[in-house]
């Protein structure tokens, strides 16, 4: 609509002007070289109007024949453009699609179309890495060094070939250049901050860690905790030659993250043995209630040195007020009943864990105890037999890698913080291996074994009996015990120690199988025992979890 009334506007204003002129009449003369030319104003109005339009033509066609070679010439450009964008998209389809061949081919249309463009150097990149032509994949990368818009792609290509190849040094180069030159880049940051930890600088790790949570690459929980994380192992490296360093290291951890347990033990520990006992117990106390650990409830009974057995009891019966009815709580008050030689409070602690399937400490524990209490060396095989046969405790895995201590770093994949308390995951509802395949799988150099399979037919007082196999099954062996001996020849509790089995051997499908319980021997089964000197040694050996 604005269009039409526009040009209405313009008709209306010509036709006023030719009104205007009509009104007005007159004459031009000319005279030029001896011409005289004479009309009206309003013809040669008309004719410089037309001389004007000719004019406009004539230039608009000299410069369109004067232009026609650089047309050509960017008409051609613009072809072999579009031929190299083309090809460059192709091969970005051929790399995603997994073709080395294609991609390739592609790649050397794209640069003999477009050249050193940047998408031209990342797929003759992409495409040799696919290939597996590292050299080429290098010297692409280092192509893109030369252009400031790629420069930084070119450092993370060369960062990764060399660490393909193994060459860290060049590796943590390539990661420090691209820090100076961009330091919000993600990649970056990670890889410096894997380098200063598996290299063990703590101190540099804990300043990378910093700059990533200053520039949002991190959570503030997870930059939180991994500063902890670096301050504990700051700590664990410096108790021995610096203890104040350690000591402040380690209440900082905890102060960060109450329940790393490596710093509330470190921390609890330091402080107990300065005789801030009060200080110890209050950290301590404040990491049992965020997790649970042995090793937290071992320092806070041995907060105090020189502690009776009675206060080892009475502090760990303030740990399961902490924590009701934790299984880690009730293993550090049976251990210490057992100690203050309070059997009953032993036994009844110990009880829920035995009803709902009983774990290898737990079974330990009771070998401890009927040892304790009665000496009864069947029972205390038969608490030892259970061990081998019980679900495993919890520990330090990461990564698939169980561990007995924590560790700042996985040493499997130098991930930080990655060890975690708990099951390990293989060993969950995992059976023992079959007699016969142990057996088997054994090396001819490994010793001698003794293996037993227990039946109970009938149980002691106080031990629930084990049901009766199904119909269905075989029966499990019998028991293999050694032949009679003297009584001073009896064979001490401390040698029954149970064995690891072999985890790959499995019972045969639909087949169900005894469990075996496999006792390493210091003798041939046919060895009438020890002798006279190692038994007087043996006599005095005890069956001890704690202390």
């Amino acid at each position: 609509m604005v269009r039409v009334l526009l040009y209405l506007v313009v008709f209306a204003c010509l036709a006023v002007g030719a009104v205007w002129l009509a009104d007005r009449p007159g004459e031009v003369s000319i005279l030029w070289q001896g011409y005289r030319i004479e009309t009206s104003v309003a013809i040669a109005a008309i004719g410089v109007v037309v001389l004007a339009m000719l004019a406009m033509l004539a230039w608009a066609l000299a410069r369109f024949v004067l232009g026609l070679p650089s047309a050509f010439s960017f008409a051609s450009r613009a072809r072999r453009r579009a031929r190299g964008f083309e090809a460059v998209s192709r091969g970005m389809v051929a790399i995603g699609a997994g073709d080395p061949i294609a991609a390739s081919r592609h790649a050397v249309d794209a640069r003999r179309f477009s050249g050193n463009e940047p998408l031209t150097l990342l797929l003759e990149a992409q495409a040799a890495q696919l290939s597996g032509d590292r050299g080429r994949a290098e010297a692409a990368f280092k192509t893109m060094l030369d252009k400031p818009e790629t420069r930084v792609l070119g450092l993370r290509g060369l960062f990764v070939e060399a660490r393909r190849r193994g060459d860290m040094t060049a590796a943590r180069a390539f990661a420090d250049d691209a820090v100076r030159r961009s330091p919000s880049l993600a990649w970056a940051n990670d890889a410096l901050l894997d380098f200063h930890t598996s290299a063990g600088d703590w101190q540099a790790a804990r300043t990378a860690v910093e700059r990533r949570a200053a520039l949002r690459l991190a959570e503030k929980a997870e930059a939180k905790r991994q500063r902890a994380v670096l301050l504990a192992a700051e700590a664990l490296q410096a108790r021995d030659g610096e203890p104040e360093k350690a000591l402040a290291a380690a209440l900082e951890a905890t102060k960060l993250a109450p329940g790393l347990t490596p710093a509330a033990v470190l921390a609890g520990r330091m402080l107990a043995e300065r005789g801030d006992i009060r200080k110890a117990s209050k950290i301590l106390e404040a990491a049992w209630k965020e997790v649970s650990h042995p090793d937290i409830a071992a320092a806070y009974l041995d907060v105090r040195s020189g502690d009776s057995a009675q206060d080892r009891l009475n502090r760990a019966i303030t740990l399961t007020k902490l924590r009701p009815a934790d299984p880690e709580g009730v293993l550090a008050l049976a251990g210490a009943a057992i100690h203050a030689r309070d059997f009953a409070k032993a036994r009844t602690a110990l009880k829920p864990l035995l009803a709902g399937g009983a774990s290898v400490r737990a079974c330990l524990l009771m070998a401890e105890l009927e040892e304790a209490e009665h000496g009864a060396a069947g029972k205390v095989r038969e608490w030892l037999a259970r061990a081998t046969r019980a679900p495993r405790d919890a520990a330090w895995v990461a990564d698939g890698l169980v561990s007995d201590q924590w560790l700042p770093v996985s040493p499997i994949s130098g991930r930080l913080d990655a060890f975690v308390w708990t099951v390990p995951p293989a060993t969950l509802g995992s059976h023992a291996p079959a007699l016969d395949d142990v057996l088997a799988d054994l090396d001819e150099s490994a010793p001698l074994i003794e293996a037993r399979a227990e039946t109970v037919t009938s149980e002691p007082a106080g031990i629930p009996a084990m049901p009766p196999p199904k119909p269905s099954e075989p029966p499990p062996a019998a028991i293999v015990e050694p032949a009679p001996r003297p009584p001073q020849e009896a064979k001490p509790v401390a040698e029954t120690q149970p064995a690891t089995a072999k985890p790959d051997a499995a019972p045969v499908k639909g087949e169900a199988r005894a469990t075996p319980v496999i006792f390493p021997v210091s003798h041939a089964p046919d060895d009438p025992g020890p002798e006279e000197a190692q038994i007087s040694e043996e006599k005095n050996a005890k069956f001890r979890i704690f202390g």
